[in-house]
């Protein structure tokens, strides 16, 4: 495996705050840490979360609803944060215009900013979709602050679910880029590869498997590069991101996950995007982050899709 710099500029891996992760576990701090008058609470529904400007709309406890699960999300400083859930009523209540989804703003916002809705996204999907125990099917209550949920029957603890996932950029010998079209994605919409890592399967093998099955394309092992890695709250992924060579060119897609593919080169997809023929990932996304640092400078502005 050869060794390139890592990437520099991944949004979503971006953090200013402290976790904590100690106080967790001690009721009584995080009580007080919740009904301090200088704490601040970030609200969260459907991976959104309202906006003033160019940074976060946060809250007072004042302002919350008294029933709302909350999360600790840590420090900055003395200022202590916490995620909470809200229903649409408190959406449509609250400047709903002014409510953005996580995949559209996080470029947008500062480090503790990105770090602290990172997270709060990641808490409430899980905290959402995971209320009954996996053991018995009894409800589970929240406990470490949002960070675990407990089942009062078996006394069983689960914690927040993550699933590991690779994405790669492929080029081939003459540094061309493999950028390919999902089945469920419009007419000019691609990205690089990426796939789930599955059960008893490490990273790199996964990026090998991915590729193959999904374009024919078969990669050089020796040639893996790991750049960096970026959590995907959408609802609970880690992406590791890649780079690697392929040993030959020939593009058979599998015609159900992804629909087309192809190479390009550097001049090809600036032409591509200035013709809005292409649209590459958002800046938000590590493959983004990938396929710039492939090009070797700013990416054609206005060519990204949601």
């Amino acid at each position: 495996m050869s060794h390139s710099p890592m990437l520099a500029d991944l949004v979503l891996s971006r953090s200013a705050t402290d976790r904590y992760a100690e106080m967790r576990k001690d009721p009584e701090r995080v009580h007080q840490a919740l009904n301090h008058p200088d704490t601040r609470f970030l609200c969260v529904h459907n991976s959104q979360a309202p906006m003033v400007g160019s940074g976060l709309r946060f809250f007072e406890l004042g302002e919350i609803p008294e029933d709302s699960a909350t999360y600790f999300l840590g420090y900055e400083g003395t200022t202590a944060y916490f995620g909470f859930s809200v229903d649409a009523d408190f959406v449509s209540g609250h400047e709903p215009d002014s409510w953005v989804n996580l995949r559209a703003s996080g470029s947008r916002l500062c480090d503790r900013d990105a770090g602290l809705l990172v997270a709060a996204v990641a808490l409430d999907n899980w905290n959402f979709t995971h209320t009954r125990c996996p053991r018995c099917g009894s409800e589970t209550v929240q406990s470490e602050a949002g960070w675990t949920r407990r089942c009062p029957v078996d006394n069983s603890v689960h914690f927040p679910r993550t699933d590991p996932a690779v994405i790669v950029l492929v080029t081939d010998p003459v540094d061309r880029v493999l950028l390919a079209r999902q089945s469920r994605w419009q007419q000019g919409w691609v990205s690089v590869l990426a796939g789930f890592v599955e059960a008893g399967e490490s990273a790199e093998a996964a990026v090998l498997r991915e590729v193959h099955e999904e374009t024919g394309i078969v990669l050089d092992p020796e040639s893996l590069d790991y750049l960096g890695s970026q959590p995907w709250p959408f609802p609970n992924s880690l992406m590791l991101g890649y780079h690697a060579r392929s040993l030959n060119t020939e593009i058979q897609v599998d015609g159900i996950e992804i629909v087309e593919a192809c190479w390009y080169d550097r001049a090809e997809v600036r032409a591509l995007c200035e013709s809005q023929e292409l649209h590459l990932p958002p800046r938000v996304s590590i493959a983004h982050q990938l396929i710039a640092r492939w090009y070797g400078e700013e990416l054609p502005s206005n060519t990204s899709f949601r």
